[in-house]
């Protein structure tokens, strides 16, 4: 089935085609190469939160040493790499013969996600700069809110790759990415909570917790496109 039917048509061709989505099929109606740059650009957000988590661990372990210098400089490697891809993806979108709405609603998809790879790779480097000092007590929640987060960010990659192939089956996992988003929201509040009722000067206190809400708000960036994205499943249900 041709996507680039007359306006007459229109309407009848998103039927059909939202019914092919919903069965499974592709859809980028007939471009392979399309298709694998979406699934690389959303290898490596996953590939990311991985060495993310590692990196944390290593820092709070031994601050900033080689081995998190690395995995910092890794996360940059990678955004980098998923921005070439975003940029081939968007170009290729164009090429595509998709309904308008259908194309504005993948180029903001892909946009959001960029923009989790972005923080990833902020945020490593804010570790490599200030260095901050966390009390050794608060190491284990800061490692939760860590795995929090990066799971909350996977639940939506997944979420997203299923998307292109069965949108329905999106539910499945939306539920899970706002799962994780309220852990990493309520780990964020216990911790917050123990520094500021710690001894530590007002200055490091504020210091501190401005790294678990930097951390935090990785968890808020994927509710926020969950929610773009339970809009998008309905749009094509309809």
């Amino acid at each position: 089935m041709k996507i680039y039917a007359l306006v007459g048509r229109r309407s009848c061709v998103k039927e059909d085609f939202d019914m092919n989505l919903s069965k499974g099929f592709s859809m980028f109606y007939g471009s392979r190469a399309l298709e694998n740059k979406i699934d690389e650009f959303l290898d490596r957000i996953s590939e990311a939160g991985l060495i993310y988590k590692k990196a944390i661990h290593v820092f709070l372990e031994h601050g900033v040493t080689e081995d998190f210098v690395t995995h910092a400089e890794q996360i940059g490697h990678i955004e980098s790499r998923a921005d070439e891809l975003r940029r081939e993806v968007e170009a290729g979108l164009y090429e595509q013969n998709l309904i308008p709405d259908l194309r504005a609603d993948v180029l903001s998809l892909v946009e959001d996600l960029d923009a989790i790879l972005n923080a990833y790779d902020a945020s490593g480097y804010r570790f490599t700069i200030e260095q901050p000092v966390f009390p050794a007590t608060l190491h284990p929640d800061i490692l939760a809110i860590v795995d929090s987060v990066t799971n909350s960010v996977e639940q939506i990659t997944i979420a997203s790759r299923t998307f292109f192939r069965d949108f329905n089956s999106c539910r499945d996992y939306i539920h899970k990415v706002r799962f994780y988003e309220s852990e990493a929201d309520r780990i964020s509040t216990k911790i917050k909570r123990a520094i500021y009722s710690s001894d530590l000067p007002l200055a490091n206190k504020m210091h501190l917790c401005s790294f678990v809400e930097m951390i935090d708000n990785l968890a808020d960036m994927a509710e926020d496109i969950t929610d773009k994205l339970a809009i998008y499943v309905i749009k094509r249900d309809n």
